[in-house]
């Protein structure tokens, strides 16, 4: 037995893990910077989002039409071929796991004429980053990348139990 098939049930789950990562230090840069008015290029900071890569897609589904399983045909309507064993395969993503992109929804105009950056009617170009709806996705994401650490230590522990056999 090839040591990479005793690790690939972890790939999914650490592919899942990298997304969460790289989406929480997307939200934590919205948050911190939920009240700069100014950027590098002197417009407001637009927020960012997180989007996976198409290929990771690809690659999931390829992963479950690659896996080496034979699949048992219960019903004549069933797919013909769901009989044959089909090949290994593993996952090597690189650094194309996501992408960031703006959010090019229109800024809040705050009306505070003392402001430094206010426009000549005394309104202010705040971020378009919504302070509730970026909790509620890091929330989100950081339960689902509690929810990866569970399936790699299911996983962990499947594999161990095997060798005590």
């Amino acid at each position: 037995m090839k040591i990479s098939k005793l690790f690939s049930e972890l790939d999914m789950s650490s592919i899942g893990m990298s997304l969460q990562r790289r989406r929480m230090n997307v939200i934590s840069e919205n948050l911190s910077n939920a009240e700069n008015t100014r950027s590098a290029d002197g417009s407001y900071y637009k927020r960012k989002i997180s989007v996976p890569n198409a290929n990771i897609t690809s690659q999931f589904s390829g992963i479950l039409s690659n896996a080496k399983l034979t699949l048992a045909q219960t019903d004549n309507k069933h797919i013909a071929v769901a009989q044959q064993p089909l090949k290994s395969s593993t996952v090597d993503i690189g650094n194309d796991i996501a992408e960031v992109v703006e959010d090019n929804s229109p800024p809040k105009m705050v009306y505070d004429p003392s402001h430094p950056d206010a426009n000549e009617e005394g309104y202010v170009e705040m971020p378009n980053v919504n302070l509730f709806s970026e909790m509620v996705d890091m929330l989100a994401t950081s339960k689902s990348f509690e929810a990866n650490v569970v399936a790699i230590n299911a996983a962990k522990n499947m594999a161990k139990d095997s060798l005590d056999i």
